[in-house]
């Protein structure tokens, strides 16, 4: 694939509920998508979300992982971290990818719900002439504006059970792994 980005979106999605709201950055979230991005050489991790306090939350841990402390307790924790941003909004992300690659990406919606005109994740591979944005989403997933608006949507992972509500890590761990692995 020519560039690999992902965004993890904590505006735009939806409560258990279906209303539209803004959810809190995780620490958790952070490290662990951050080290499968590294992992599977994604080029970009965008963590988004539009409140002030939540962004100097997430500058506040990735501030200490460019720390000579972090750098001797954890380097390979600095490497994860490297791909890792702040971004306001999707537009923004998608202006970042722009400025780094010369052009528009194609927009990947992911969700755990069966939508209409969903593609499977063996086409998505096929396509590697541009640059490519996966989105996820927090709380109960991305709202239906974000749906509308991408290119395409991500089919949902096929889990043995009924029970189909992984965490954002393992879903985004398994998609990279599906899509990125030789």
């Amino acid at each position: 694939m020519k560039s690999v980005y992902l965004a993890l979106l904590h505006c735009d999605v939806v409560d258990k509920s279906g209303n539209e709201v803004v959810t809190s950055i995780t620490n958790l979230d952070v490290h662990d998508i951050s080290r499968s991005c590294t992992s599977f050489g994604v080029d970009g991790f965008f963590v988004v979300n539009p409140l002030s306090g939540q962004k100097e939350f997430l500058q506040r841990v990735l501030n200490f992982w460019e720390t000579d402390f972090a750098r001797e307790y954890n380097p390979d924790r600095v490497e994860a971290l490297r791909v890792t941003e702040y971004a306001k909004n999707l537009k923004e992300v998608i202006n970042k990818i722009i400025d780094r690659d010369s052009e528009y990406p194609i927009v990947v919606s992911t969700t755990a719900k069966r939508m209409d005109n969903q593609i499977e994740i063996e086409t998505l591979r096929k396509m590697s002439d541009k640059p490519l944005l996966l989105l996820f989403g927090t709380g109960g997933g991305l709202s239906n504006q974000v749906h509308e608006s991408a290119d395409y949507i991500l089919a949902p992972l096929q889990c043995g059970g009924k029970y189909n509500h992984l965490s954002v890590r393992s879903a985004v761990a398994i998609i990279l792994d599906r899509l990125l692995s030789i």
